[in-house]
């Protein structure tokens, strides 16, 4: 691990820890600017049908990568599943978005849904702000 990677993760860190709670402001909201998808395969599936289903599972995944939908894709390590990062900010759309590729329409995959946001510790540098619209 670089030293700078290193320096970088402990201010991140201090940033996050430091300073009582209660003499400082509550920090603002910020926007939810891509959700992380995690997508599983449901306990007793049917493992033939998603073989089955899979090709045209893939072909829209990859429609949706095109559409600018989803941003990075990977693969889940031990078990069954993926992760996508979306570019999308809305999770009611999101998990619409998903529910819609062949194995959701077949109840075989579910997805948990995580918004993430800009990294909110970094605001307390000196000079750093939420710009207002």
């Amino acid at each position: 691990m670089s030293t700078a990677f290193r320096t970088a993760a402990a201010l991140i860190l201090g940033l996050a820890v430091c300073g009582p709670a209660s003499a400082q402001p509550a920090p603002p909201p910020v926007p939810t600017t891509k959700i992380l998808a995690i997508g599983t395969v449901d306990p007793g599936a049917d493992i033939a049908k998603i073989r089955e289903i899979l090709p045209t599972e893939v072909k829209e995944t990859v429609g949706l990568y095109l559409d600018g939908k989803i941003d990075q894709w990977y693969s889940l390590q031990g078990r069954a599943g993926v992760v996508f990062m979306l570019n999308v900010t809305d999770t009611a759309a999101a998990h619409e978005m998903l529910a819609k590729l062949p194995l959701g329409q077949a109840h075989l995959m579910s997805f948990e849904l995580i918004p993430l946001a800009p990294l909110n510790p970094l605001r307390r540098l000196s000079g750093m702000s939420a710009k207002q619209p």
